[in-house]
């Protein structure tokens, strides 16, 4: 398997694909969210993730982050197929991981409270 390169998956794009990607992300978040619930150790992360992404308040470089992260977490093309049992989201699980890492410090209370909420069980 070729090398991943997760500072050319992370860069952020042009405006244009940026729109696009969050078109895609919007779409498929919340599904890909449930698939991968018990496979990603971290998911409140991921969520508060998404809901930084959406801020306007939040910086265009950390934005471009989370929309190339995100973008590689929802779409089904990427290193490692997400169907193959065990292994589906690990590359998932490094590209998100390195993502989080690089814009942490863009992640605040309002993110993480809007994810909880959004993980909490319905009743």
């Amino acid at each position: 398997m070729s090398k991943i390169l997760y500072g050319e998956i992370l860069m952020p794009g042009s405006d244009q694909e940026q729109a696009d990607q969050e078109k895609k992300i919007r779409r498929g978040f919340w599904q890909t969210v449930k698939k991968a619930a018990k496979r990603v150790p971290f998911m409140e992360d991921v969520v508060a993730c998404y809901y930084c992404m959406l801020d306007p308040d939040t910086p265009t470089r950390v934005r471009g982050i989370l929309l190339a992260a995100l973008a590689y977490f929802v779409l089904p093309l990427d290193m490692v197929p997400d169907f193959i049992a065990g292994f589906g989201f690990t590359d998932d699980i490094a590209v998100l991981a390195t993502a989080i890492a690089a814009v942490k410090s863009s992640l605040n209370e309002h993110h993480y409270i809007a994810a909880r909420k959004s993980l909490a069980p319905r009743e």
